[in-house]
């Protein structure tokens, strides 16, 4: 695929690797993936395979490790026995996966380096995701020794749902949300065909740490649903591409599916022929696809149907699914983005922020063991800044998986430099009981996004919201990790031979572009502000008198939605201590969420300092600022990356500033013309 960029594994990546002699010890088809990549790259780099003796990497299942390679990993002890003392912690037993012989769910791996010999041992996937560990570090994998170092991902299932359409929808065309071309699974009403496109998607997800993709839109038309039944074929091979790299396929269905293909009346959950239908259907798609990985549901929600035609809860629902899925191993996530959206814009009671936990906290417990319920990180819509869900704390005996937004819907939609690894760290760092109690990453299981990656050359539009899609899965991974740490494994992986000259002008480009965007957008966490069914660009008052219920309510005396419990919705109340305390308050709301919680007059002295009209101006002439500054910092990295890369990012720039401009002059003109407040410093408000 010569036309299409090769991300963050181009070959120069496995130069490290590919120059030296190298032991791949294993059985099953994962360890033949990373027989095949080591072969790739000593054929590229002069080193070769060995079979054995000696070598300065050996990559082993633990059955298949040598003696020497033991020793390095766990001592001489264990290299003269063959075992490691106190057994092998690293790689757990119990019920093996169907598909490697390998056990469940284990995708750990050791590394460590003795003796001028660099070892790694894992299972299954574990193998693969060591390879690519050892190709990020480079030549640091082969210079001091180091001691065994256990590596092990924080979430079970690191999932990217993909909104991809089968048929072109009217409205929102082959990717729902999508800002990087076509799908890379479907074209036209049919599969794509391309399956070296997929398996080089499955390749970089893997190297990310990816474990698992939905191939389908949430929202299921006419042809969409068709995959669960007699287009089943199609859902195999892409299973059959992805498998090598450890990924398995889940697949969004419709819940209406008993009726629209099964030809029964109804669908209600618990309805015994609905039971039945469910279940072989089922069994036949694990006849087709041993490994599948389960069914993925948005249900009442947007028009969707659901269990609530029929009187039934949410539970019943995604019960009735996880029934059927659980003889399989497969899980159910049940996406918990329900709301009403035919709201009257008259009735500030009804608020679009409550409705996830009032629908879902009266159920917890009621779901079963591989029901996963699927969260929206924040109780609106993937907005460029919100509050935690109040769901992740209120659910304690229900699996979570929190759900984040790689497409860029809300932040620039790939014409916009946005890294979001700072928000999603911030997201999964934020501990819901109060400093010193669990984060966010501690409550979750899984972590779960909607992929940016499409049929474009360079995968996701902007060549640079390739960072976007490599930080979900090393955070996924390791939430703990920083977003400059992985900014930095991204570009070293991305430009191996000029990454020491781009590091600084990247991460300066790249690092604080979140909170640009936010400065130039919607202020102090109101939300929306957007223009109607595309979502790009400013339009302050386009979902103002709309029945989806997102505003803000600015009139001539302030801006923001009162949610505190004394005299709003009540929202506030939805969060444990001391949040709901925190976010009841004006004084001691953070400024940054100040207009999600309270309305408040264009006087309100923030913490800053500033005044809320104020603070609309400084921020919004800033962020247009720092826009204009990134272009002279892309223009003097000419010669140092590819000139068609180059100039994409450039063209993409000035789109950026243009935009930056727009939402500048429309926020402020908005503002002052609504508050009659000048700006402080005289600068042009029209």
């Amino acid at each position: 695929m010569t036309d299409v960029h090769p991300a963050w594994l181009p070959p120069e990546a496995f130069r490290a690797i590919g120059s030296r002699r190298v032991l791949v010890h294993g059985d099953g088809p994962l360890a033949g993936t990373v027989r095949d990549e080591v072969a790739r790259a000593c054929a590229r780099f002069g080193g070769s395979l060995c079979d054995g003796g000696e070598a300065d990497l050996v990559l082993a299942t633990s059955d298949h490790l040598p003696a020497h390679a033991r020793a390095v990993l766990y001592g001489e002890e264990a290299g003269e026995t063959g075992a490691a003392p106190g057994g092998d912690e690293a790689f757990p037993t119990g019920r093996r996966d169907r598909m490697t012989g390998t056990p469940d769910g284990d995708e750990n791996f050791l590394v460590g380096r003795r003796g001028g010999v660099t070892v790694v041992a894992g299972e299954g996937a574990g193998l693969l995701y060591g390879l690519f560990h050892v190709v990020r570090l480079g030549e640091r994998a082969f210079g001091a020794d180091f001691p065994a170092e256990r590596h092990r991902p924080a979430m079970r299932r690191r999932m990217l749902d993909h909104w991809d359409n089968v048929d072109v929808h009217p409205v929102m065309g082959q990717v729902e949300r999508g800002y990087a071309g076509g799908s890379i699974f479907w074209a036209d009403g049919g599969p794509r065909g391309d399956l070296d496109r997929v398996r080089a998607y499955g390749r970089l997800l893997a190297a990310a740490g990816v474990n698992a993709v939905a191939v389908n839109n949430v929202n299921v038309h006419a042809t969409e649903a068709r995959l669960l039944t007699d287009r089943l074929g199609d859902v195999a091979a892409l299973a059959g591409a992805l498998r090598p790299y450890g990924i398995r396929v889940h697949l969004s269905v419709t819940f209406a599916a008993p009726v629209v293909l099964g030809g029964l009346s109804t669908a209600d959950p618990l309805d015994e022929d609905v039971r039945a239908w469910w279940a072989g259907a089922t069994a036949r798609v694990y006849e087709a696809i041993p490994d599948f990985g389960g069914y993925l549901v948005k249900a009442d929600s947007e028009g969707q149907p659901g269990p609530f035609a029929y009187g039934r809860s949410h539970a019943d629902g995604a019960n009735l699914l996880a029934g059927a899925l659980a003889p399989y191993g497969g899980v159910v996530h049940w996406r918990a983005f329900v709301y009403d959206h035919r709201q009257d814009w008259r009735d500030r009671s009804t608020d679009r922020a409550r409705a996830a936990y009032d629908h879902f906290a009266p159920l917890d417990g009621e779901f079963a063991g591989n029901a996963i319920l699927q969260v929206k990180h924040g109780p609106i819509d993937f907005q460029v800044r919100e509050p935690v869900s109040p769901v992740i704390a209120a659910m304690p005996r229900t699996r979570l998986a929190v759900e984040l937004q790689v497409t860029q819907e809300y932040t620039g939609q790939q014409r916009h430099v946005c890294y979001l690894a700072p928000m999603w760290r911030e997201v999964l760092g934020f501990e819901p009981w109060g400093p010193g109690g669990r984060t966010v990453a501690g409550v979750a299981g899984e972590l779960v996004a909607v992929s940016n990656a499409g049929d474009d050359p360079y995968w996701t539009g902007h060549p640079l919201a390739q960072a976007n899609l490599y930080a979900f899965g090393r955070l996924a991974w390791d939430p703990g990790l920083g977003p400059a740490e992985i900014l930095d494994e991204w570009i070293g992986l991305t430009f191996p031979d000029t990454a020491d000259r781009l590091r600084e002008p990247l991460h300066a480009i790249m690092n604080g572009s979140w909170e640009t965007y936010e400065r130039y957008t919607a202020p102090l966490g109101v939300g929306f502000m957007v223009r109607p069914g595309h979502h790009y660009g400013p339009d302050v008052d386009g979902y103002e008198y709309t029945p989806w219920g997102t505003y803000h309510f600015a009139d001539r005396d302030g801006v923001g939605v009162d949610r505190t419990r004394a005299t709003g919705t009540g929202c506030t109340g939805q969060y444990p201590e001391p949040w709901s305390e925190v976010y009841e308050s004006a004084e001691r709301c953070p400024d940054e969420l100040l207009l999600f919680f309270h309305h408040v007059p264009y006087g309100h002295v923030l913490h800053s300092g500033k005044t809320v009209i104020q603070h609309i101006y400084d921020t919004h002439f800033a962020g247009a600022e720092e826009v204009a500054e990134l272009r002279p910092v892309w223009d003097g990295l000419v010669g140092l990356v590819d000139p068609a890369l180059h100039a994409r990012v450039r063209e993409l720039l000035d789109e950026q500033l243009r935009s930056a401009r727009e939402w500048r002059d429309q926020i402020n003109t908005y503002f002052f013309r609504k508050s009659g407040v000048p700006d402080a410093h005289g600068r042009r408000i029209h």
